[in-house]
C-alpha cells in the first residue's frame, strides 16, 4: 500500500518541530506519603500534567530496559527497522544496578509503538515500497506525539517490549495463527508476539472444570487481566438455582458462580500495575436467576450503606459508653454497672437504641474494666476503592440484561413473560414485563447497573449473521460481534483535526483514519491471544475498532451546544467520514491481500449492512434493508458542515460503502470480499459510545 507524508517530511526526524520539557509526576496516599515519583522524563511540551501523569504512571515500561542494546540482524527486515536486543557485552562493563531501567523519555513509547507497526506491517506485506514503510513509522510516530490519536491501553503496555528492548518471557498459554501459513501456534514467548487486543468477547459453556467451561473462563481471563485487556462474556448458558445436575444433585445457580468470578477479577490488577481489571457480565432477560442477577448491586450498594453507616454509629456510640466508665469517679467497680453510673446506663441505652450489638457494648465495659482508657472501632467511607467497596460483591464487573424486541413490546403491551428453565426450556416462572422492566430501571438507578443490550437491533446490523448471532459485548460495549473474538481500538483526537479558523479538516482526518485503520489491521496480525479458539477467530475475522474522542470538546470550541440537533449531525457526519474511511482502507487492503477468511458465507449480509450505512450517512429516511427499527439518519441540514460533508461523501461515498456504483468493495469483492476487518458496528457505534 502506497503511505503518504501529511505531517511529516522525508529525511527529517518526526520530532524536529515538537518541543519537548522536563516533567515530574508523583502519586500521594491521604497521609501525604509518596507512592509513585518519576523526576525528569521528557513528553511533548504541549501535554498536559494528567498526560504526563498517566504515561509516566501507567504505560511507561518501568523496569527490565536494558541500558545498553544492539540491533538484530534480519536479512528480510531494512537494518532502519531491525528491532533491538540487550548488548551483554557492553553490559557487562557496567555496575549491575547501571544494566536495567525503565522508559523516562515520551519518545521511547512513540518509537517502541510506531515501529513495531511499521516491523510487523513490513513483515506482512502492507507496503508497496521501503519509503511507504518509513513514511508510515514517521506519521505514526509524529501523531502519536501530537495526542492526534491513541490506541488502546494494552498497546502502550505490551506492543514493541520485545522489539524495542528485547525483552521477552516464557509463554503463559497464548496462541496465535501464523500470518504466513495460517496455522495455530502455541506461543513460547510472552513478548514477541504481543497483546495488543483491549476488547474480547469469551464464550463460557455449562460445564464447571471442562475447556470453555466456568472454572477455564477465570483462567483465560486472568490472562486478560495480567496484560491490560478486559473480557465480556454471556452467561445465560449456566443453569439457575435448583436446576437439576447430572450426579443427582441441584444447581447453586447463576450468582454463586458470577461471585466467584468477580473476586477473581478483583485479585488481578489489569496489566499487571494499577488499574483495575475490567469485565462485562451479560444475561438473557428470560434466565431464571434474572431477578437475582438485576438486584445484586442495589443489595451490594445497600451493604456498603450499612457498613459505612454503622460502622460510624458504632464508633460513636461504644467510645461514649468507653468515657462513661473512664470518667467515672465511684468506688470499685461500680463505675462499670450500669445500675451505680447514671452516665453508662444513658450511654449503654443510647448505643442499643442506635442498633449497636450488644456484646459489643458489654465487651468495650469490660475493656474499661481491665484499664484502658480508649478502644479503636474502625470506621468505612464510600471512596471506590476503599474497604467497604473491596468487602462486598459484585464490583469488578459492569452488568447488563439482553433484552429482545420480544420482551420490549411485552413491556409495552403489559403482557406476560417466562422465565425458563436453560435445560429443557421449562418456565420456571411467570411474571409482568413491565414488572421486570421495572426492576431494571430502579436497579440502575440506585446503583448504575445492570445497563442494558438491545438484542435485535444489534443483530440486525451484524456483518456476520451466518456466523453466529452476538450475544455480548467488551466490558465498554463499543465491541460486539462473535463469542470468542478479539478487537483493538484506537481514538482519534478530533479538537487536534480542528483549524485555527475553527473549520474541521477533513483531508487530515480522512488520513489519519486510513492509517489508523491500517495500524489495527497490523494489530491483528502480530497479536496472541489467550485461547486457541479466539486466535483461530481473530485471524477468521479480524475485527478491529476505530472510533473518536473529544466531541464534546470540539462542539464547545466551536460555540455548538452539545445537546442539540446541529451538535448531533456533526457527530454523525464525522461517524459517517470515518465509517466510509475505514471501510474503505479494509477494501483496498482486501484488494492487495485479499479477504478475511469468514467473509465468504457472509458477503451478501455484509454489503447489505454496508448499504444501510450508506444510507443512513445519505440522510435516507426510508429504504432500509432487514432492519426492525429503522435507524437516525444524518440530518444534513443540521450541521455546520453541511457542504463539506456533502462534498466529502460526494467524492468518497461510493469508494466507501458497499452499494450501486461502490467501485472499491466490488473490485476487491472479486477477491472474495469487500472487508477485512468485519467489526459488526465498525466505527459508527464505537466512537458514539467514544464522545
Amino acid at each position: 500500500m502506497k503511505i503518504t507524508r501529511r505531517f511529516t517530511t522525508a529525511g527529517q526526524s518526526p520530532y524536529a518541530t515538537i518541543p519537548f520539557r522536563r516533567a515530574t509526576s508523583e502519586i500521594k496516599n491521604p497521609d501525604g506519603s509518596v507512592v509513585f515519583r518519576l523526576e525528569g522524563f521528557d513528553v511533548p511540551e504541549h501535554f498536559s500534567q494528567v498526560a504526563a501523569d498517566i504515561l509516566a504512571q501507567k504505560y511507561f515500561r518501568k523496569a527490565g530496559v536494558a541500558t545498553r542494546l544492539k540491533k538484530f540482524e534480519e536479512s528480510t527486515v531494512p537494518s532502519w527497522l531491525w528491532r533491538h536486543v540487550p548488548d551483554e557485552a557492553a553490559l557487562a562493563s557496567l555496575p549491575a544496578k547501571e544494566r536495567t531501567g525503565g522508559e523516562n523519555d515520551g519518545r521511547q513509547v512513540f518509537d517502541r509503538l510506531a515501529g513495531t507497526w511499521t516491523y510487523w506491517g513490513w513483515k506482512g506485506g502492507y507496503f508497496t515500497s521501503e519509503d511507504d514503510a518509513q513514511a508510515f513509522f514517521d506519521e505514526m510516530r509524529y501523531m502519536l506525539a501530537m495526542q492526534m490519536a491513541a490506541p488502546n491501553s494494552p498497546q502502550w503496555f505490551n506492543t514493541g517490549l520485545h522489539w524495542a528492548y528485547g525483552i521477552d518471557g516464557p509463554g503463559q498459554g497464548h496462541m496465535y495463527v501464523d500470518y504466513k501459513t495460517g496455522e495455530l501456534t502455541s506461543s513460547s514467548s510472552a513478548y514477541e508476539h504481543p497483546q495488543p487486543h483491549a476488547c474480547f468477547i469469551q464464550s463460557v459453556a455449562d460445564d464447571l472444570v471442562g475447556n470453555g467451561g466456568i472454572m477455564d473462563l477465570w483462567v483465560r481471563e486472568a490472562r486478560l487481566f495480567k496484560y491490560g485487556s478486559g473480557t465480556g462474556s454471556n452467561f445465560s448458558s449456566l443453569r439457575g438455582a435448583d436446576e437439576k445436575l447430572s450426579g443427582g444433585g441441584r444447581s447453586s445457580g447463576l450468582m454463586s458462580f458470577l461471585k466467584i468470578g468477580d473476586r477473581a477479577a478483583g485479585a488481578i490488577k489489569s496489566g499487571g500495575t494499577t488499574r483495575r481489571a475490567a469485565k462485562m457480565v451479560v444475561v438473557d432477560v428470560d434466565h431464571p436467576d434474572i431477578e437475582e442477577y438485576i438486584t445484586w448491586k442495589v443489595r451490594e450498594e445497600q451493604k456498603v450503606a450499612a457498613l459505612v453507616t454503622g460502622s460510624k454509629i458504632c464508633q460513636k456510640r461504644l467510645k461514649a459508653v468507653m468515657k462513661a466508665c473512664v470518667n467515672c469517679e465511684a468506688e470499685g467497680d461500680a463505675c462499670y454497672d450500669a445500675a451505680k453510673n447514671p452516665k453508662l446506663k444513658i450511654a449503654i441505652r443510647e448505643a442499643k437504641r442506635d442498633g449497636v450489638p450488644t456484646n459489643y457494648i458489654l465487651r468495650v465495659v469490660q475493656f474499661a474494666k481491665q484499664g484502658y482508657t480508649d478502644m479503636a472501632f474502625d470506621t468505612y467511607d464510600t471512596d471506590w476503592d476503599s474497604e467497604a467497596y473491596l468487602t462486598v460483591a459484585g464490583q469488578n464487573s459492569n452488568n447488563s440484561v439482553r433484552v429482545t424486541d420480544d420482551f420490549l413490546r411485552s413491556v409495552d403491551a403489559d403482557a406476560d413473560w417466562n422465565l425458563t428453565a436453560r435445560l429443557g426450556g421449562k418456565v420456571t416462572k411467570t411474571l409482568k414485563a413491565k414488572d421486570l422492566w421495572e426492576q431494571i430501571g430502579y436497579a440502575a438507578w440506585a446503583s448504575a447497573d445492570p445497563g442494558i443490550q438491545f438484542h435485535t437491533t444489534i443483530n440486525d446490523w451484524h456483518t456476520c449473521p451466518q456466523s453466529g448471532q452476538i450475544r455480548a459485548s467488551n466490558p465498554c460495549s463499543e465491541y460486539m460481534f462473535l463469542d470468542d473474538t478479539a478487537c483493538n481500538l484506537a481514538s482519534l483526537n478530533l479538537l487536534r483535526f480542528r483549524r485555527d479558523d475553527k473549520s474541521f479538516d477533513i483531508e487530515a482526518y480522512e488520513h489519519a483514519c486510513r492509517l489508523w485503520t491500517i495500524v489495527l489491521e497490523i494489530s491483528v496480525m502480530m497479536a496472541q491471544f489467550p485461547s486457541k479458539e479466539i486466535a483461530e477467530l481473530s485471524y477468521r475475522y479480524r475485527t478491529l475498532g476505530i472510533g473518536f474522542a473529544n466531541i464534546g470538546g470540539l462542539l464547545m470550541s466551536a460555540g455548538i451546544p452539545y445537546d442539540s440537533d446541529e451538535g448531533r449531525a456533526i457527530c454523525g457526519a464525522i461517524s459517517a467520514i470515518m465509517t466510509g474511511v475505514a471501510y474503505a482502507t479494509s477494501a483496498e487492503m482486501a484488494k492487495e491481500l485479499g479477504p478475511f477468511p469468514g467473509y465468504a458465507p457472509n458477503a451478501n449480509d455484509m454489503l447489505r449492512v454496508m448499504r444501510n450505512h450508506r444510507r443512513a450517512a445519505y440522510g435516507q429516511p426510508s429504504g432500509y434493508e432487514k432492519l426492525s427499527v429503522a435507524p437516525v439518519p444524518l440530518d444534513h441540514a443540521s450541521t455546520a458542515m453541511t457542504s463539506a460533508c456533502r462534498r466529502r461523501q460526494a467524492r468518497m461515498g461510493p469508494r466507501s460503502w458497499s452499494g450501486p456504483g461502490s467501485r472499491l468493495p466490488q473490485r476487491a469483492g472479486d477477491c472474495g470480499g469487500a472487508d477485512r476487518h468485519h467489526r459488526p458496528r465498525d466505527g459508527l457505534r464505537h466512537h458514539r459510545h467514544r464522545a
